[in-house]
């Protein structure tokens, strides 16, 4: 029996549907069975009738079994009555059964049943029918039957194949869909790392040297003030070269690029981002004082978010950029385009990368398409 893929198509039935379709199916065929006995054949031809029928309730779970009792029951059918019957219908959805579900060896060996079957059902309803066992009718008899089974068979056998080449299609793609996953959460882990390991060794040196010395300076500025002033200068020049040190150091993570490192910028520096005729821009005061890194974030979001537009929106996309400050750094980029965004490549661009950066500093951003169309970017950074 062939399992369903775990993310299954909307095209195809579920097990409660599938369970459905086998009884109406085997209740259509069964009903018609009852006036078997109103025939020739009569009450042996009920029984048979039903011996045929009453297995495709399970055809779909237990193939091969269902096919062994309809079979066994055709061949009743050419020992005790000599003339067609409805219930013959079941032999062709038994085969088609067993080459949708069994094995592929299992089809052949019921499509070589039906074959055989073929040949004694001419020979049997050529006599029943009062004829002379000529290669006529029989050849007639038998191609006709013959054509049905290999057609049941080969149906069959084709949504087999299209089944499984459906399924590896869909565990392809989850494969894929798990290894890129992994491969971003590896990136982002490498990346923290990194910024941990350069951070270490860029400013743990100089945070110890500025703890010595202010201990120095604590103890020397009651006997020679002078030499705690020279401390001082020492801790501030040490506190300098740190920082560089670090702005350089985030700068080469960044980029990749060892030129001097322009300052961060913030909320002051927006208004170089949203130049041009398509974007509808509300900045705060560039004098506006806020903490270095909410407007380094502001900034970054912003940036981002245009960047995005620009890759992702399409042609002719109106912008909206919203940034307000009041108790709290509100930052709004929408965009009436296709409503695409960036992917997060595990190096702390895209959504995630600014998802990271407002989480940081204990804000909330959303993201995702607008009514109407287009993609916002809404994130709010408490000062």
């Amino acid at each position: 029996m062939t399992t369903a893929p775990a993310h299954r198509q909307p095209w195809r039935l579920g097990p409660r549907g599938q369970w459905w379709f086998d009884i109406a199916l085997a209740t259509a065929l069964v009903t018609p069975a009852a006036l078997t006995p109103l025939t020739d054949p009569g009450w042996t031809g009920l029984v048979i009738s039903l011996a045929q029928l009453v297995p495709l309730y399970w055809r779909r779970h237990h193939p091969v079994a269902v096919f062994a009792v309809v079979a066994l029951a055709s061949a009743a059918q050419a020992a005790l009555i000599d003339t067609p019957m409805w219930s013959q219908v079941a032999f062709p959805l038994a085969v088609y059964s067993v080459a949708r579900y069994a094995s592929a060896a299992w089809g052949l060996a019921a499509v070589g049943v039906g074959l055989c079957g073929a040949v004694v059902a001419a020979i049997r309803w050529v006599l029943g029918f009062g004829g002379n066992l000529e290669p006529d009718p029989v050849i007639a008899y038998v191609v006709t039957i013959a054509t049905i089974v290999v057609t049941a068979w080969a149906l069959g056998a084709l949504a087999r194949t299209r089944r499984a080449y459906v399924d590896a299609l869909v565990e392809r793609g989850e494969r894929i869909e798990r290894e890129a996953a992994q491969q971003v959460a590896l990136a982002a882990s490498d990346e923290r790392a990194r910024i941990a390991r350069e951070m270490h060794d860029v400013v743990a040196h100089g945070l110890s040297t500025i703890v010595v010395q202010a201990d120095g300076a604590r103890y020397a500025a009651r006997r020679d003030p002078a030499v705690a002033a020279d401390t001082l200068a020492t801790i501030s020049a040490t506190g300098r070269e740190a920082l560089q040190e670090m702005r350089r150091m985030l700068g080469l993570l960044r980029t990749g690029d060892s030129a001097d490192l322009l300052p961060q910028p913030g909320l002051a520096d927006l208004a170089g981002l949203v130049v041009g005729t398509s974007v509808d821009a509300t900045l705060p005061d560039p004098a506006t004082s806020v903490p270095d890194g909410i407007g380094l974030t502001a900034y970054r979001i912003v940036q981002e978010a245009l960047t995005n537009v620009r890759k992702h929106a399409g042609p002719d996309v109106r912008v909206r950029v919203d940034v307000t400050v009041d108790d709290e750094v509100t930052v709004l980029v929408e965009d009436d385009g296709r409503g695409a965004a960036a992917p997060d490549d595990g190096h702390g661009l895209g959504l995630l990368g600014m998802r990271e950066r407002v989480t940081a500093h204990g804000g909330d951003l959303e993201a995702g398409p607008r009514p109407g169309g287009g993609f916002r970017v809404r994130a709010r950074l408490p000062r």
